[in-house]
């Protein structure tokens, strides 16, 4: 089991991202953002672990097959994208997300690179703006962390 972490920080938006993998499964993504207004936010993890310039410094998602946003689900999507966390009235969102694509060690392993949570919803590459299919049209870089590796307890 390899286990990863993220702690984000931001003036607003703060909480704690847990990874783990076993052997070549799918990667649990679970945790608490706390400060984020109520409804869907875009999610994803971007390509650098550099946060020199806060989140921008961290550079597009995580796109290593070079293909257009879209869906976890979709064939066609960046590693990075993981959809949306959903806050409630008191602006907490509960992170469960199960992913496939993400990786804990090989060529698409997301050690060192940056999580974000961003303003508004990941449309999914289906909304027709013209950045829904790079960047889901989900708004500012709301809060940001560099995932590093964990305790294995």
């Amino acid at each position: 089991m390899v286990k990863a972490v993220a702690v984000l920080k931001s003036e607003t938006v703060n909480g704690t991202i847990y990874f783990s993998q076993e052997g070549s499964g799918p990667v649990q993504v679970n945790g608490q953002l706390n400060g984020l207004k109520q409804g869907l936010h875009g999610f994803h993890i971007h390509e650098f672990g550099d946060n020199t310039n806060g989140c921008i410094s961290a550079g597009p998602h995580f796109n290593p097959s070079n293909k257009e946003h879209g869906a976890p689900g979709d064939a066609e999507r960046h590693v990075g994208d993981l959809g949306n966390v959903e806050a409630d009235d008191k602006g907490v969102a509960k992170v469960a997300i199960t992913d496939k694509q993400i990786s804990l060690n090989g060529a698409n392993s997301i050690i060192g690179r940056t999580v974000v949570v961003h303003a508004d919803q990941d449309d999914l590459g289906k909304g027709g703006h013209e950045l829904s299919k790079s960047t889901g049209n989900a708004g500012g870089r709301l809060a940001c962390a560099v995932i590093g590796l964990a305790q294995p307890n």
